[in-house]
């Protein structure tokens, strides 16, 4: 997960960084998604030629932490719901 500051190396991490840097990678999907994947496809649709930009593409992750049923939010909150949950 991108951490906009450079990767940290840490002995652990907290929650609280994983939480900052998830944050700084939703930014960075966002402005991928509005520079390089809606403009790329309008110059498709267009028939303009273009050098196609290859980029590191961190969706995997981000599905990681939040697609449900089984991203690591999902299931923390699934827990938080359950009393008593393990």
């Amino acid at each position: 997960i991108l951490d906009i500051f450079g990767f940290e190396i840490f002995k652990t991490n907290s929650f609280e960084q994983l939480c900052i840097n998830f944050t700084n990678e939703r930014l960075q999907q966002h402005f991928n998604r509005h520079t390089f994947k809606l403009e790329q496809n309008i110059y498709c649709s267009e028939g303009i030629d273009f050098d196609e930009i290859d980029y590191i593409d961190n969706q995997p992750m981000v599905d990681l932490i939040t697609k449900k049923p089984h991203g690591v939010l999902p299931l923390l909150d699934e827990e938080l719901r359950i009393p008593k949950g393990s």
